[in-house]
């Protein structure tokens, strides 16, 4: 059962199922709220995907969960991408937070506002907690995981630079395009045994694989279970491997008018247009 978040006519986000290439509605609530509610909700949402009806009409996929209670972001996770940047491995997880206001969906544009011209890509396995999660050993953490998606850490890289926390060249609006489907842990087998890799306009810049990972899914989750409370929904995106812009000779940032397709084996392909314009003053 691969959970979507959808929505008609600009309404509001809705739980989905994909079944057989359509989404079928799977009532009025939200993915988190399924993740929430534990097995017997997942039960019946297990048993409206098999009797339910497609969705008709234009759909919009956004990301499988709109409204997390954390996003959460781990860097120089991968051997290799630590190794290209001239830093070296970390002793303990490193991570940094995103925001609500930078998640899209697959298909959506990134928009690159006018504060920056160095705008990056970064492919990344994202795990989505399941269960309420604090304390929970490395042997056990991965229970806690409900399943995994797509996410691309979209980083400004000269308003990244400009001090040692990133979070200016990370939290920017649609910065963080996820999706484009939840999928269940079991449908996933070892997470650290997945090929990861990046597109844009067609060429390859990323690929690797989940075991390069410094630290693995089940170390990051018990790490940060020991630091706060993991509640269900909350977005973990676990670093990104070798071939990223800016270290490249010379640099290769995105700009207006490309496609970047991030994408992960079982998972999918995560497509998102770039943009450049200043939207509306809000």
């Amino acid at each position: 059962m691969r959970l979507v978040s959808y929505r008609t006519s600009g309404g509001p986000w809705r739980a989905g199922a994909e079944r057989d290439g359509a989404i079928v509605d799977l009532g009025d609530t939200t993915v988190r709220t399924i993740l929430a509610g534990g097995e017997a909700a997942l039960a019946a949402a297990a048993e409206r995907t098999k009797k339910g009806s497609p969705v008709t009409g234009t759909v919009e996929i956004g990301p499988p969960i709109p409204d997390p209670d954390k996003i959460i972001c781990f860097g120089l996770n991968y051997r290799q991408h630590a190794e290209e940047t001239g830093q070296a491995l970390p002793k303990v997880p490193t991570f940094f937070p995103k925001f609500r206001n930078s998640l899209i969906g697959p298909g959506e544009a990134i928009v690159i506002p006018r504060s920056t011209t160095q705008v990056d890509y970064e492919v990344e396995l994202a795990a989505v907690i399941g269960k309420r999660c604090k304390y929970v050993s490395e042997s056990e953490a991965l229970d806690y995981v409900f399943g995994y998606a797509i996410f691309n850490d979209v980083s400004a890289r000269d308003l990244q630079m400009q001090t040692s926390q990133w979070g200016a060249g990370k939290a920017v609006d649609t910065f963080a395009p996820f999706g484009p489907a939840l999928v269940p842990a079991s449908e996933i087998g070892d997470p650290q045994r997945l090929a990861v890799a990046t597109r844009l306009n067609g060429a390859w810049m990323q690929s690797s694989n989940t075991s390069d990972m410094v630290f693995p899914v089940a170390r990051l989750v018990a790490f940060l279970s020991e630091i706060m409370t993991l509640e269900p929904g909350d977005v973990i995106a676990t670093g990104t491997p070798q071939g990223v812009g800016f270290t490249r000779k010379p640099p290769i940032f995105m700009k207006d008018g490309d496609v970047v397709e991030c994408e992960i084996e079982k998972l999918g392909v995560l497509r998102n247009p770039i943009v450049a314009r200043v939207p509306a003053a809000v």
